[in-house]
């Protein structure tokens, strides 16, 4: 069931897959195994957390010591905000299955990660590898716990050692990619990400089975394909090196999702660029290669080779006069985006929380000042504004069509203030001035510390120094006020 469900929510037919996994189990409730299957698939593609509870609790019926549906249940607790019910629950499978203590610490731990409490797991983890059962799983989540601790360096040992124990494992090596790129260390960590399992939605895509192209390729007179991979962010924040490609010869299709069609044509005008919905199958290409694999094909070797020609994105001269007189006149004026996209995996769900933060606590940190505000905001979070009372907020991302008027509006404004999002490096890209409101476990490219990004020179980095944004947001508040 899970492979066929997998294959209709790639369709984007996930209604159907939730209709189907409903009606089978319900037909089936004395089947447990069909009834777990059913709770990892609605977890995967939703956030649902009611209707995983129920499922999994008609697993303990029919298998009470099913350790695995317990921790799953424990898990669903913990992801749904009830942490000290989902710890409960942890607590008491410790106490009844000693011989399970290694898996059990491998899933309280995990269920720890997602929700944002790495020094809570690595006390945990810590405690238990002092005696107990050593495996890959748990030495990975060690190496997790300290990286989104800031602390790649120390992690790095740890993913060796699991690397070591699961050499093949590529959630384990992934995981020691990126955390080698957040130390800083990028020869080694493109070497290693190179190898990951793409994160794409179409994963038949037939320009998949091209050659995947690799540093030292020689792409003179060749057509190349590059595909957008991850999220949008990436896409802006890799496709600088697209000159290096064009500089060495290479025919280039980009393809990427509609909204970003318009804006890469007029940032890249020697290339062709292709909305990725009605990309059918096309002859005559030698390579392709994800996006975020270009810094690793340009030889991006250490900080002090990130290409410094920004701005290397550009907004139509049209659009920003068109913009630029629908926006009020009173100077500065100031963007504003404070939650990522609202995706509907849990997992994504769960790292979306950690990265996001409300417009009532940004405004309530931020206004009043002598400044005109200006949402950037797209998605779901953009129905936020309808019940803002304080400082006035100017909204044009009604008529917003694509990246490209969101760049044409960035061009309009004197300062973005942003979490960590695609709007963000859209402003970097542009060479906007940008400050980056980073969640605690910051991500990947942003190092452990430091104010500052090799990658976008505009921009100044705040960081959060615990889960809650209050007090990063009250520096952002201060620095504001200063700034103005």
């Amino acid at each position: 069931m899970i492979e066929f469900c997998d294959r209709l929510a790639a369709q984007g037919q996930r209604v159907e897959v939730f209709r189907l996994v409903l009606e089978t189990t319900s037909l089936r409730m004395d089947d447990w195994q069909l009834s777990l299957a059913g709770a990892t698939v609605i977890l995967r593609y939703s956030s649902n957390y009611d209707i995983v509870e129920t499922l999994l609790r008609n697993v303990l019926r029919c298998e009470p010591d099913n350790v695995a549906a317990q921790a799953f249940l424990a898990h669903i607790r913990v992801a749904s905000g009830d942490v000290a019910g989902g710890c409960a629950l942890f607590s008491g499978m410790m106490q009844r299955y000693p011989a399970e203590h290694a898996n059990i610490c491998e899933y309280i731990s995990m269920s720890l990660l997602e929700a944002g409490y790495p020094a809570e797991a690595l006390k945990i983890l810590l405690s238990h590898l002092q005696g107990g059962n050593v495996t890959a799983a748990l030495l990975n989540n060690v190496g997790c716990a300290l990286e989104r601790l800031n602390r790649s360096p120390d992690a790095l040992p740890w993913y060796e050692k699991a690397l070591a124990l699961a050499p093949s494992s590529p959630a384990i090596s992934f995981g020691y990619s990126c955390t080698l790129l957040k130390a800083g260390r990028l020869r080694e960590g493109w070497e290693v990400y190179s190898k990951r399992d793409l994160i794409v939605s179409d994963k038949a895509a037939w320009f998949l089975s091209l050659p995947r192209l690799r540093p030292g390729d020689d792409v003179s007179g060749r057509k190349v394909l590059l595909f957008d991979e991850q999220g949008l962010g990436d896409t802006i924040q890799f496709i600088r090196l697209v000159p290096y490609l064009l500089e060495r010869g290479a025919e280039i299709t980009i393809v990427v999702p509609a909204t970003l069609v318009r804006l890469l044509t007029l940032s890249f005008p020697g290339v062709s660029v292709r909305n990725k919905e009605n990309f059918g199958r096309e002859d005559g290409y030698s390579f392709a290669a994800p996006i975020p694999d270009l810094p690793y094909i340009a030889g991006v070797m250490s900080v002090r080779d990130i290409p410094d020609g920004i701005p290397y994105l550009r907004a139509d001269d049209g659009d920003v006069a068109r913009f630029a007189s629908r926006l009020p006149g009173r100077r500065p004026r100031i963007g504003l985006v404070w939650a990522g996209d609202r995706r509907t995996q849990s997992e994504h769900v769960l790292a979306d929380k950690r990265r996001s933060v409300t417009l009532a606590d940004m405004g309530s940190a931020l206004m009043p000042v002598e400044a005109t505000l200006v949402s950037l905001q797209f998605g779901p979070p953009r129905a936020e504004i309808e019940a803002w009372h304080g400082q006035a907020l100017f909204d044009p991302m009604g008529d917003v069509r694509d990246m490209a008027d969101t760049a044409a509006i960035a061009k309009n404004l004197d300062l973005v203030i942003s979490v960590d999002t695609a709007p963000l490096h859209l402003a970097g890209a542009l060479g906007c001035p940008v400050w980056l409101v980073s969640r605690w476990d910051a991500c990947w490219r942003w190092g452990d510390e430091g104010r500052s990004s090799p990658w976008y020179p505009n921009m100044r980095v705040f960081r959060a120094k615990e889960r809650s944004f209050t007090t990063v947001l009250q520096e952002v508040g201060l620095a504001l006020r200063n700034w103005l």
